[in-house]
């Protein structure tokens, strides 16, 4: 089992890591919209989802691996009603249309509006 941690994605915010690689596979925990460089949440649901991508982006790249390579997600958020628009984003960058689940939630971390997790190869 490898530690992924890259600079280039927020850190964890509690006792978790950003990722592990695991026999060639990488699990990402949960990526929500913060700016790595400066904290920063971005406002609105795309520009939200897009900052999430670009997260969980970084740390398959750290690993290894990239977005082409990722074969489940799990995505949720805050209202369903963003669903719409935030498949909108996701499609940009999940491209291969990997396996995923999407559910609402009452809740996310720092009041955001989504949150994406994946797996992948390396």
């Amino acid at each position: 089992m490898n530690v992924i941690d890259t600079k280039n994605a927020p850190g964890a915010i509690g006792p978790y890591s950003q990722a592990y690689e695991v026999n060639g596979v990488i699990y990402t925990s949960g990526q929500i919209p913060v700016n790595p460089a400066d904290g920063s949440i971005a406002v609105g649901i795309e520009d939200q989802a897009r900052q999430s991508c670009e997260n969980v982006k970084a740390i398959l790249e750290a690993a290894g691996s990239s977005m082409e390579k990722v074969f489940k997600t799990t995505c949720f958020l805050a209202d369903m009603g963003d669903f719409g628009k935030f498949n909108s984003v996701y499609a940009e960058y999940f491209v291969s249309k990997p396996a995923r689940s999407c559910v609402a939630v009452k809740d996310l971390p720092k009041g955001v509006l989504c949150e994406i997790e994946a797996v992948a190869v390396k």
